[in-house]
């Protein structure tokens, strides 16, 4: 007997037909008289046999469900977004697939792919890169699969998106730095490839320009993602005795492992460095001192990326959005206000 049950080993099994097993299994009471298919489905179960999904798929040109790819699956911002999703699409009847890119083009590629093979109705993605997998992302668009880009978003695709303001909460928490007193503000951003550290930084940099503080390009740390490389960074840095009194970092991984340095370097926070970052989780609550944090709004986010993909799922005629959500500032223990500021 082969490793999957199938309707022909149950025909097999009772001596009857397998277009008889397949009405019974369907529920076709009309054709299939009632004890024999209380039969059936009595040696279905007790033969273990499961329906083929994919060859329903394959029939109906549809797999009622949706594909979910992350770049990360570190911080728990990506499972709540995915907590969220899930619950949303199952009460419309729809199964999650999820994949995580960790952070390479090449896998996302590959991800988007088993996607594809896997007959999903559509897709959201949180991209690891906003410009390699371009043509991808236009191929499967053009080919009719709605597509939702959410958190790390891109240009040039008709596409709908669903993305946090990070220009201006950027911009309103290194403005709170220097409304604190705070001058030499080190930026930690992130990798070039992602959209949002550009706006993060254009945010920070605009916010010195504002109120008048000279931009230090020394201030501006290489790209880092993890608490190693944010680690790594500050260390260096830190080599060089160069003064500063604030850390605004990209995401809150690489804030961590910089905090983690700076305190194991003997410099107390908040007393003699403020830290701060964008994309807080509760893993900002989880440290001592806790982090100031700009949080993203996931669960609308969740909820939006759902709307527009369902809009499209059962539209004919493509729909585009690019939805902004606001997030919200968490002030923390390591950025109180102490006697060690000016």
């Amino acid at each position: 007997m082969s490793k999957y049950i199938t309707i022909k080993d149950i025909a097999n099994e009772l001596g009857i037909s397998k277009s008889t097993v397949s009405r019974a299994l369907s529920g076709d009471s009309s054709n299939v008289k009632a004890e024999t298919m209380q039969l059936i489905i009595e040696t279905a179960r007790r033969m273990g046999y499961h329906r083929n999904e994919m060859a329903v798929s394959l029939r109906k040109q549809s797999s009622h469900s949706v594909g979910i790819i992350i770049p990360e699956i570190v911080t728990s911002f990506y499972m709540t977004f995915i907590s969220h999703v899930q619950a949303i699409l199952r009460q419309h009847g729809y199964n999650v697939l999820i994949a995580s890119s960790n952070e390479s083009y090449i896998q996302e590629c590959r991800n988007i792919e088993m996607m594809e093979h896997c007959m999903v109705d559509g897709l959201l993605i949180s991209v690891c890169d906003k410009e390699r997998n371009t043509d991808v992302y236009r191929r499967i668009v053009s080919r009719g699969t709605p597509v939702v880009f959410f958190d790390r978003t891109i240009d040039n695709v008709e596409a709908s998106q669903v993305r946090s303001d990070d220009y201006i909460m950027a911009f309103f928490m290194v403005e709170q730095l220097i409304r604190s007193g705070n001058k030499r503000i080190v930026h930690i951003p992130g990798p070039s490839r992602i959209r949002n550290a550009y706006e993060r930084q254009r945010g920070y940099r605009d916010a010195l320009e504002k109120f008048h503080v000279d931009f230090n390009p020394d201030l501006v740390l290489p790209p880092a993602l993890s608490a190693e490389e944010g680690s790594l960074v500050m260390d260096n840095f830190l080599d060089r005795n160069i003064p500063f009194d604030a850390v605004f970092g990209f995401t809150e991984t690489a804030l961590i492992g910089a905090k983690n340095l700076i305190q194991k370097r003997g410099l107390r926070i908040p007393d003699d460095v403020r830290v701060c970052c964008m994309a807080g989780t509760t893993l900002c609550t989880l440290v001592h001192p806790t982090i100031t944090a700009v949080e993203q709004p996931v669960e609308q986010m969740a909820a939006e990326a759902c709307r527009l993909l369902m809009l499209n799922m059962g539209n004919c005629e493509k729909h585009v959005e690019d939805v902004v959500l606001r997030g919200k500032t968490v002030e923390r223990e390591s950025t109180e206000q102490t006697g060690a500021h000016p």
